[in-house]
């Protein structure tokens, strides 16, 4: 029997198969589109059994190949650039594509558990797992509402199958740097540091000051220990919502991963007035393309997901970055 990951050679898809080979699981099916090839770096030192393109698996699913022989699909893959235009291509990848891996998990009665995402959101100032505050801002956070919807008629219709979603908010960590533009803040805070000597944020919006605007950045490890945890409990389905629980800052990302580089170096840590003081953090003007598509905040309620069981704590962005950042000196 196989477990099978989407999106594998991707940024929390590749999280998800090293955990899993960390707890002797080496029977997983690797799934991934690999035009952009660099991805495959992500799983150098993981163990599979196979690897299928997207396309590829997608219809051997759909003729019958798989049959009683896949255990779980934590199902990672999709589109996840929040800044894509094309519509028609985002909801056939990331909609119509989901669909028909659940329609099959529930036809054969295997762990169907997915990304979804905090854009599901929007611009809404409460985020709990209810429609009534559910809003998306662009067509990436309306593909994955409209997939959570029909996964709440499902439910309803399946109670005895496993369905779990997972409302992913600001994710960073290893395994990200093929993601470009897309790559967490900290991640683009280490490459502009170690380029340039220096850190730079958007300037203050929505009536934040400058770098003071706040969201719930959580560590990619923690992402992948919940993601285990339901494949652990088969009889707990749902939507939840996945983060650390808290809003913090820009500003604090920046000073996290600053004291990093400089603890590579034997440096003191500074604070963020010393940073700015000493000209090590700035601020650039907020770009126009993501005027009205931005969420301002977000902290994700974990009630939910406590709830659920799941009771480890969540890293902060202190230390969760200063993790990220020695490991991003030791890799990159």
């Amino acid at each position: 029997m196989y477990i099978v990951v989407t999106g594998a050679a991707g940024f929390i898809g590749s999280n998800i198969v090293k955990a899993l080979n960390e707890r002797g699981v080496r029977n997983i099916i690797a799934v991934d589109n690999l035009t952009k090839a660099d991805k495959f770096r992500n799983l150098i030192d993981c163990d599979i059994v196979d690897y299928l393109d997207k396309r590829d698996f997608i219809e051997r699913i759909q003729a019958g190949h798989f049959d009683g022989e896949i255990d779980a699909i934590f199902h990672e893959g999709a589109c996840s650039d929040t800044m894509e235009s094309d519509g028609h291509y985002m909801m056939e990848n990331n909609y119509r594509y989901s669909m028909i891996l659940l329609d099959w998990c529930l036809d054969q009665d295997v762990q169907f558990l997915y990304a979804s995402s905090a854009a599901t959101y929007g611009g809404s100032s409460v985020f709990k797992e209810e429609r009534q505050y559910e809003g998306p801002l662009n067509v990436y956070g309306y593909s994955k509402f409209l997939f959570d919807q029909i996964v709440r008629q499902r439910l309803a219709q399946n109670p005895s199958s496993q369905i779990v979603g997972f409302r992913y908010f600001n994710v960073y960590g290893p395994r990200e740097t093929h993601k470009g533009r897309m790559a967490s803040v900290a991640f683009h805070n280490f490459n502009q540091f170690r380029a340039e000597g220096k850190v730079k944020l958007f300037e203050g919006s929505h009536g934040y000051p400058d770098g003071s605007q706040q969201r719930d950045f959580v560590f990619v490890g923690d992402v992948a220990k919940v993601n285990l945890f339901f494949l652990d409990h088969p009889e707990k389905s749902g939507i939840f919502n996945l983060g650390s629980g808290r809003a913090q800052s820009f500003n604090d990302v920046a000073v996290a991963a600053v004291n990093g580089c400089r603890r590579a170096k034997n440096e003191a840590p500074l604070t963020l007035e010393e940073l700015r003081a000493q000209g090590l953090l700035e601020y650039i003007a907020f770009p126009e393309a993501l005027k009205g598509k931005y969420q301002a905040f977000t902290q994700g309620d974990l009630t939910k997901l406590r709830a659920a069981g799941y009771d480890a704590p969540m890293a902060t962005v202190e230390e969760g970055v200063s993790q990220y950042i020695e490991w991003l000196h030791k890799n990159v």
